[in-house]
């Protein structure tokens, strides 16, 4: 112990800092087992799905051009609609992100006429684009499709009486965000949920209800398709990839609804027929296998970090002693200095670019400047340690990832040491 001691010295954290964490960990002893239990059943069910679906060798051979008969694609699109226990499932290199592989579901789904609903409050900025709410070539807004939401009540719960009155004849879609995004509001529950969508389908039944699951896959036994939702659409360089996967995104649901998504991605009569894995299938299905542990590891990193942050006055969403839904601790620092230093200890810690400073910047997509600390092997990759958050009030900062708990731990206590010793906070 004295060696790992020294090694966490010499890279730059402080004998306090240290004992500090290890005095929080002392605690965290029966939260991280549960963790652990939910890690073993998500292992067992994505490994079910592979024995059933005969994954083989054969499916990790390169496919290019048109990618006809890609054995190994349409093998793993069966596979991600058993563990998500849906009809179909379209998983593709081509999707190059989260709001990408949501893009493609609304736009596929959403006639001009219709409306979109969002009975969770304003979606993801990035999103806000797409729909329409703040304008942007080719959103859906231009495609004549419309856009009503119901925000939350100030206790975080779901405005059903406004939802109600929201819902009309042209509703025809219904977004539901399950992580915070960007906001300090409660990541929702599988649960809850599943409780919102059975509301919505007894007001309107063939409402289609569609969650984005960024942040979510695997923290949980199940998933929102496991209650209701018509599709779940998430990203690869998030929780189901593993940190393997160097791109791609899914969608899973009932079939009709995930065979327009496919027409929409490729083209109309081609849909899943045609794209090739370009050589990328066997981080894809080993990712996938991996990422039930990799989500257990990023998500005791989050418990780490609201028990390290909160005793020292910080307001943390989900709080230390809460129980988490997703990845992603928020903390709410009070300050850009705060933020940045926070940032400058998540990117110092990193394996890749650990010397680069972050600062905030003008990013696509983002009405705020935004900072964002990631030294990962994937760019962008938010299962790998990262941390990020626009520059505004209350200055709160996102943490999620990191392959390894033991990654996740260096991560949080060289944040801790940066605030220290920018004098922005002590033990």
């Amino acid at each position: 112990m004295d060696a790992l001691l020294e090694l966490y010295e010499r890279m730059g954290i402080s004998p306090g800092v240290y004992a500090y964490g290890e005095k929080i960990l002392d605690k965290l002893a029966d939260r991280f087992a549960a963790v652990d239990k939910v890690a073993e059943y998500n292992q067992a069910k994505v490994l079910a799905a592979m024995q059933k679906n005969r994954v083989s060798a054969a499916c990790f051979v390169p496919s290019t051009g048109y990618g006809y008969d890609d054995t190994g694609r349409d093998c793993l699109e069966r596979v991600y609609a058993d563990v998500f226990h849906t009809e179909a499932a379209l998983v593709r290199p081509q999707i190059t992100c989260g709001t990408h592989a949501l893009t493609v579901a609304l736009s596929a789904n959403l006639l001009p006429g219709d409306e979109l609903l969002s009975p969770v409050g304003m979606p993801y900025d990035t999103l806000q684009e797409v729909i329409g709410i703040r304008e942007s070539p080719c959103s859906l807004k231009e495609y004549g499709v419309s856009y009503r939401q119901v925000d939350l009540l100030p206790d975080g719960g779901f405005d059903l009486e406004g939802i109600r009155r929201a819902i009309n004849e042209k509703t025809k879609l219904v977004t539901i965000q399950r992580s915070k995004g960007y906001a300090t509001r409660p990541t929702f529950s599988v649960d809850r949920i599943g409780k919102l969508i059975e509301f919505l389908k007894s007001i309107k039944s063939d409402l289609v209800c569609m969650v984005d699951n960024c942040y979510g896959e695997f923290v949980e036994t199940i998933e929102p398709s496991d209650v209701g939702a018509d599709l779940v659409v998430g990203s690869l360089i998030k929780n189901p990839g593993g940190g393997l996967a160097t791109s791609g995104g899914y969608i899973c649901g009932k079939a009709d609804l995930v065979e327009r998504c496919a027409y929409r991605l490729s083209a109309p009569g081609l849909g899943q027929e045609v794209g090739a894995n370009f050589g990328v299938m066997k981080d894809f299905y080993q990712g996938f296998f991996l990422a039930p542990t990799v989500v257990a590891g990023a998500e005791k990193g989050a418990i780490f970090a609201a028990n390290l942050y909160e005793p020292l006055g910080f307001r943390c969403v989900p709080n230390a002693s809460e129980s988490r839904h997703d990845i992603i601790q928020a903390v709410e620092l009070g300050s850009e200095a705060g933020m940045i230093a926070f940032c400058q200890g998540i990117q110092a810690a990193a394996p890749v670019d650990s010397y680069a400073t972050p600062m905030p910047w003008d990013m696509p997509g983002y009405n705020d400047q935004v900072i964002m600390a990631a030294g990962a092997f994937v760019q962008g990759s938010s299962i790998e340690l990262s941390a990020d958050g626009p520059i505004r009030a209350p200055f709160a900062v996102y943490f999620q990832g990191g392959l390894t708990w033991y990654h996740a731990k260096l991560g949080i206590l060289m944040s801790l040491q940066k605030m220290i010793d920018g004098g922005l906070v002590s033990l």
